[in-house]
């Protein structure tokens, strides 16, 4: 019995060092830019931040129902720059007012995260590949309410390449555990 124990407390062990080990510290460089709502215009600093991309837009969000933040990302589609969102699997199925259908509608592919009880990232990634990219993230969620009605945080990095890249293998990962995206008539047609 004590051996067993043992090799649990040792498997633990183990398991914990091998998940610390993963995370790393990222100096700090580049911009921070700190924004709060009611009294920021959060949502106006997304916009500006989403016309800036040159080549991709990396989104993950619990929720998508802002009309300006919808028609940025097709804008940004429209000028040719690669965009995919993952989504919330619930959030999209029994949010009334989502908007993940429209980008679908204008060619953005969109996947949606069925692994967790919760895909509560909201993060947007623009030219993450690149020394210049931007992070966009915090408790913000992508709706009219976050902007309006909400006590919500977003943080802007600039210029953290290094933050980015580990930001953009979360999202890679999640990705790689998440399903395409089927409008009502696809999955019908899939049965």
């Amino acid at each position: 019995m004590l051996k067993v124990v043992f090799m649990v407390a040792m498997l633990f062990a183990a398991t914990t060092l091998s998940l610390t080990a993963r995370a790393e510290a990222i100096p700090a460089t580049g911009s921070i830019e700190p924004l709060f709502t009611p009294w920021d215009d959060v949502e106006g600093a997304i916009i500006r931040a989403l016309a800036q991309a040159q080549k991709t837009i990396h989104v993950q969000t619990y929720l998508l129902t802002s009309r300006s933040i919808t028609q940025a990302l097709i804008a940004a589609k429209n000028r040719g720059i690669d965009i995919t969102v993952l989504a919330d699997r619930e959030m999209v199925k029994n949010g009334k007012s989502s908007k993940v259908s429209q980008l679908v509608a204008a060619g953005i592919p969109v996947y949606l995260e069925t692994r967790y009880a919760i895909a509560h990232n909201k993060i947007i990634l623009i030219d993450a590949q690149t020394s210049n990219g931007i992070l966009l993230t915090g408790s913000y969620n992508f709706t009219w309410s976050a902007q309006a009605r909400n006590a919500e945080n977003l943080l802007i990095i600039r210029d953290n390449p290094r933050l980015l890249q580990r930001y953009l293998a979360n999202w890679q990962r999640h990705q790689e555990e998440s399903q395409p995206y089927a409008t009502p008539t696809e999955a019908t047609h899939e049965s």
